[in-house]
């Protein structure tokens, strides 16, 4: 992705927000109202806007999709041979010829451009990056490129946020947090799960949150899955048969299932990493063909496997409903793998969130079906393997646990399947975890150039705490009422330099040996110490506390007291500028 300035980084924050509303009051006839609202306010208020907008975009991406597979690939579920080779093909050298001419911003699945705009960019995405997304990911999916449409709803949502913002003159800071805002309302959409779609973009994109970012990421992702419901209905993506966890033991077929899932998202992952640089550092005039190539093989696979081609919702629907034989679901999970990195790898812009639910539901309900076969005592429901398999796969995979749980959740509808879905995710999470070091879009991220944090390593950090830094206080702890020649008797065999003084309140101030000697020297030896502490009290800190917050407090102090928080006159220690230089220092080199 090449830089591109962005049009708001010489804006300076504002603290208030005048909306140029004039000419659309004059059209509502409402030149009564005004409207002085701020920032944050607005912010909130854009929110929704943002919502309505991702909703209806991916309304008719979706429709895009499937208009497209109907005229390329036809009506039948099966569709003619002629069609299944020639379509990806065709698909493939216009999308090549798309993405290299027109919108070289569009390739990827979206997630990363998407943190590459928060991060590097300042939250602009140009919108024509909406318009190329769009149409060359319907043209890929339609024509039976092995991708989906749910990462790339979260560019366009990004995409339209990131407008929205620029168009509204907000402050840099406000557009650079409203592209994830965008993200969350398109991902909502595309996946009829606000709940998924929020713990996604706050779990992988942004990392943290804030009341204010998080209620407009809320907002956004509710307001664009009303619109889509509003239009394609509030069916969930998939129809989830009933499930009731059978004998304690199918457990173990479960934690099988975690296994597996994260050994194919191995297999899946290193496939990526193997041959996209690969196929990328091939002389420019191949790029023009790499995706008809993948199309070409996807479409060898689609003549047996028809299944593997487009996003494939409706046959992880059969997967769910035990419509096919165990060995053939097996056959179906690692052809889709196969497939999924043809397009990827060839440049082809899509998702890999659905083929991700594809192959986990394939995977699943094999698992469901080799059990049955072994363990015919065990009746639970193959749909419920197979819907397992969806969350095992998408944590191994992507590594965001938190999100797949509670897609598994939101999908199914089902909090008694809560208990196998934490089992298979979180041991395939593990495996990939321990097996690849770093996770996908982190590696995509680096493939393409770009240093983006990454989300994951900002969770397993150990962040250095107050006790790791604070020292023991050696001196006397001075009373205000103390006279100062009493203080500087109590202070006489001290080694601190700095010493800790309360007043009758209970506040900790601080005060060098050498003031109170100055003092004495002059004669000043009977006023009382409370006279020469300071009118402002030092901050103190807790041992629990994070040692930023004691850097923050810090300020120019010498020192500050840490003391319990069951009782603040209780000195656990102290702790300086040095002792928490020394404390990261440690941290880095491992001590």
């Amino acid at each position: 992705m090449s830089a591109s300035p962005s049009p708001t980084a010489s804006t300076p924050p504002a603290p208030r927000f005048h909306l140029p509303w004039a000419d659309l009051l004059r059209r509502l006839h409402w030149r009564h109202l005004t409207f002085t609202l701020r920032e944050q306010q607005l912010f909130l208020l854009l929110a929704v806007i943002i919502g309505l907008f991702s909703g209806l975009s991916v309304v008719l991406f979706r429709i895009a999709i499937d208009g497209l597979r109907f005229e390329l690939l036809g009506s039948g579920l099966t569709p003619a041979a002629l069609r299944v080779l020639l379509a990806p093909v065709l698909g493939g050298l216009v999308v090549a010829f798309l993405v290299i001419k027109l919108f070289p911003r569009v390739r990827g699945s979206g997630v990363n451009q998407t943190k590459a705009a928060v991060y590097v960019y300042d939250g602009f995405i140009p919108f024509n990056t909406v318009i190329g997304k769009f149409v060359t990911c319907a043209l890929a999916i339609g024509s039976g490129q092995s991708l989906g449409p749910e990462d790339p709803s979260l560019q366009m949502g990004a995409g339209i946020a990131s407008a929205l913002g620029r168009r509204l003159r907000l402050s840099r800071e406000k557009v650079r947090l409203i592209a994830p805002v965008g993200a969350a309302a398109g991902l909502a959409a595309a996946f009829n799960a606000p709940i998924s779609a929020v713990l996604f973009v706050i779990e992988e994109v942004i990392g943290t949150w804030s009341a204010g970012v998080l209620g407009a990421i809320i907002l956004s992702a509710v307001s664009s899955v009303v619109i889509t419901r509003w239009f394609l209905g509030d069916q969930p993506l998939f129809s989830i048969p009933p499930y009731h966890l059978v004998h304690p033991a199918e457990l173990l077929a479960y934690a099988a299932l975690g296994v597996v899932g994260g050994l194919a998202s191995l297999v899946f992952v290193h496939l990526i990493r193997f041959a996209r640089p690969r196929l990328k550092a091939l002389p420019r005039w191949t790029h023009y063909l790499q995706p008809a190539v993948a199309g070409l093989l996807i479409g060898v696979i689609g003549l047996k496997f028809p299944q593997v081609m487009g996003a494939g919702y409706i046959y992880i629907d059969q997967a769910m409903h035990d419509q096919y034989a165990w060995q053939v679901l097996a056959m179906l999970a690692a052809f889709k793998i196969l497939s999924t990195s043809l397009s990827f790898v060839s440049g082809t812009p899509g998702g890999m969130f659905a083929p991700a639910l594809f192959i986990g539901a394939m995977m699943g309900g094999a698992v469901g079906g080799v059990e049955h076969h072994f363990f015919p005592w065990l009746t639970g429901s193959v749909g419920a393997y197979a819907l397992v398999g969806m969350g095992a796969l998408f944590a191994g995979f992507l590594r965001v646990p938190m999100t797949s749980v509670f897609m598994v959740l939101e999908v199914s509808g089902n909090y008694s399947i809560i208990l196998p879905a934490m089992i298979s995710n979180m041991i395939a999470y593990l495996i990939s975890r321990q097996y690849q070091s770093t996770p996908l879009f982190d590696m995509l991220s680096k493939q393409d150039g770009l240093d983006l944090p990454s989300m994951e390593e900002r969770r397993e950090v150990e962040t250095p705490r107050v006790e790791d830094a604070l020292r023991p206080y050696s001196g006397p702890i001075l009373q205000g009422g103390d006279s100062i020649a009493e203080a500087l008797r109590h202070a006489a065999n001290s080694p601190q330099g700095v010493l800790l003084a309360q007043d009758g309140e209970g506040s900790w101030c601080s005060i060098t040996k050498e003031e109170l000697q100055r003092q004495v020297e002059a004669g000043n030896t009977a006023a009382p110490l409370s006279s020469l502490l300071p009118s402002t009290p030092l901050p103190h800190v807790h041992p629990d506390q994070v040692l930023d917050e004691a850097l923050r407090r810090l300020g120019d102090a010498p020192l500050l007291p840490v003391v319990n928080r069951a009782n603040f006159r209780k000195l656990e220690g102290v702790i300086s500028l040095s002792d928490i230089l020394q404390a990261y220092r440690r941290q880095e080199s491992g001590g």
